[in-house]
C-alpha cells in the first residue's frame, strides 16, 4: 500500500471509481437547488460507488495511499456539501446542519488521529471491539424486537 508506482496508481480501478464519485457529487450539488430528483440520483449513485471502490481495491489488490486519501476526502466533502446545500434550502435548520458538519469533521479527524497513534496502517484496521464509551452504553446482545401486530 505504500510502494506503488506513481504513474500507474492514478489509473487503479478503485481510484477511477473515486474520480467518478467526485464527478457525480459535483453534478449532484450543482443540481440540488433546482432539480432535487436528479441530484438525489447522482448523490445516491456516488454513495453506492463508495461501497464498490473499497471492494474493488481489495479484490484487485489495488489498495493505495492515494485511494485511501481520495476516498476519505470525497466522503467528508460530500457530507459537507450536502449539509451546506440543506442549510441553504432550509435556513431555519441551518444551525443543526452546521453542528452536523462540525461533528462529522471532528469525529473523523479524531478517529484518524487515534488510529495513527495506535500505529494502525489504516483507519479501518484499528483493533479492539469498538469505542469504550459506546461499549459501556450498549448491551452485549440487542434485545429482541417486539412482534409486528397485523390489523
Amino acid at each position: 500500500m505504500g510502494g506503488e508506482d506513481v504513474t500507474s496508481v492514478f489509473l487503479f480501478v478503485p481510484n477511477l471509481i473515486g474520480y467518478a464519485r467526485i464527478l457525480l457529487a459535483a453534478v449532484s450539488f450543482w443540481l440540488m437547488p433546482t432539480r432535487p430528483g436528479p441530484a438525489a440520483a447522482c448523490y445516491g449513485l456516488a454513495g453506492l460507488l463508495d461501497a464498490v471502490d473499497g471492494h474493488a481495491a481489495r479484490m484487485l489488490g489495488q489498495g493505495s495511499r492515494l485511494g485511501a486519501m481520495l476516498d476519505m476526502l470525497t466522503d467528508r466533502l460530500s457530507s459537507l456539501c450536502l449539509l451546506l446545500n440543506l442549510a441553504l434550502l432550509y435556513p431555519r435548520w441551518a444551525g443543526l446542519f452546521q453542528l452536523s458538519m462540525a461533528l462529522d469533521v471532528a469525529s473523523h479527524w479524531l478517529h484518524m488521529h487515534c488510529s495513527t497513534l495506535q500505529g494502525a496502517s489504516s483507519h479501518k484496521s484499528v483493533g479492539g471491539g469498538g469505542a469504550p464509551p459506546a461499549e459501556a452504553l450498549l448491551p452485549e446482545q440487542a434485545p429482541p424486537l417486539p412482534p409486528v401486530r397485523r390489523k
